[in-house]
């Protein structure tokens, strides 16, 4: 029945979630210390995903530059997913696996973090980013599924890797979102301590 379909989708997604709170907890909180020295000392956050990611790109930008669920500073992100032209003329004249390593290479700086989307891994366009965000000096938070893919390979000692342990796109991307959500409310909780109350 298509009821039980849709309820399955509920438990499955509740079981990993309960699997990632285990597996993720550490990675998350070295990335949420990541981010918190990036932006308190007046560097930046790039972030970049394809498809579903973008959108999560898109989401961790708005809550970082607007707001979670407190009041506090604007924290500079961008989403290098949203410029059109920027997309559209990279991918045309050099290739879609260049439009996020072109972007890199213009905006980011020694100390920024590149937060990069990729459920399998495997993205050219996220391998290209991530080589691109070394090359500059700067940190780079991977978020993928699986075994991370061919991004795995590239990161260094000092990059964080948040690996949803899952074959599934839909049931990584739904830990994205909350792990997206978990790195915003710890960098409100770093920079601006406990708050008096969540609700």
């Amino acid at each position: 029945m298509l009821e039980q379909r849709i309820q399955q989708h509920f438990f499955d997604s509740a079981d990993l979630k309960y699997q990632a709170a285990e597996a993720l907890t550490g990675p998350i909180a070295r990335a949420v210390d990541v981010l918190a020295t990036a932006v308190s000392n007046g560097h930046k956050i790039l972030i970049c995903g394809n498809g579903g990611s973008a959108a999560d790109s898109q989401h961790l930008a708005a809550e970082l530059v607007g707001r979670f669920e407190r009041e506090r500073p604007e924290l500079a992100a961008i989403a290098l997913t949203t410029d059109t032209s920027t997309l559209t003329a990279v991918a045309n004249d050099y290739g879609f696996d260049h439009v996020f390593a072109k972007q890199v290479r213009a905006l980011g700086l020694p100390g920024d973090v590149l937060v990069a989307f990729s459920t399998s891994g495997n993205s050219s366009s996220i391998v290209e980013a991530v080589r691109a965000a070394q090359a500059r000096e700067m940190s780079v938070l991977a978020l993928t599924g699986r075994t991370g893919g061919r991004v795995a390979g590239l990161l260094r000692e000092a990059d964080v890797h948040i690996a949803v342990p899952n074959d599934r796109t839909a049931r990584i991307q739904e830990v994205h979102l909350l792990t997206l959500h978990c790195l915003c409310d710890g960098l409100d909780w770093v920079l601006m301590g406990e708050p008096e109350s969540l609700a």
